[in-house]
């Protein structure tokens, strides 16, 4: 899996959530990508190199890239991610018998508090399958 495979995938998986990746967030989307390959190969026992991670765990490190990216933004520049649509993103998340609800409207969470935890959830989704993929460290 390239860089570009992973800029393509988060670019897309940002779209999802009504975010159009601009020219001036390149430059903090490759390196949160890079970031966040380095965290799984670094985990998992990896060379620290992307093309190592398998293609089972492409998607799980473009949640984690894209959660990196809209928690950077939600920080330095809020107003960005004013158009953000959280309600399309997702409402209900199943995991095991863990059950997490995201407000629709009709909650008593803000936005704000809506876009921490789908940040969470993104930033933490998947890392059970990361010990899948662990090789031993001699």
């Amino acid at each position: 899996m390239t860089q570009t495979e992973l800029n393509t995938l988060v670019t897309m998986r940002l779209l999802t959530f009504g975010y159009t990746v601009t020219e001036a967030d390149n430059s903090l989307l490759s390196y949160l990508i890079g970031k966040t390959t380095e965290y799984v190969c670094n985990f998992c026992n990896f060379r620290n190199n992307p093309e190592d991670i398998p293609e089972a765990l492409k998607y799980i490190v473009a949640d984690m890239a894209a959660g990196e990216f809209l928690q950077q933004k939600k920080t330095f520049a809020p107003n960005d991610l004013t158009g953000l649509n959280l309600d399309a993103a997702v409402k209900q998340v199943t995991t095991g018998d863990t059950t997490t609800v995201f407000g629709t409207g009709e909650g008593s969470q803000t936005d704000e508090q809506r876009l921490d935890a789908f940040i969470r959830y993104l930033l933490s989704y998947g890392k059970h399958e990361l010990y899948n993929h662990r090789k031993v460290k001699w």
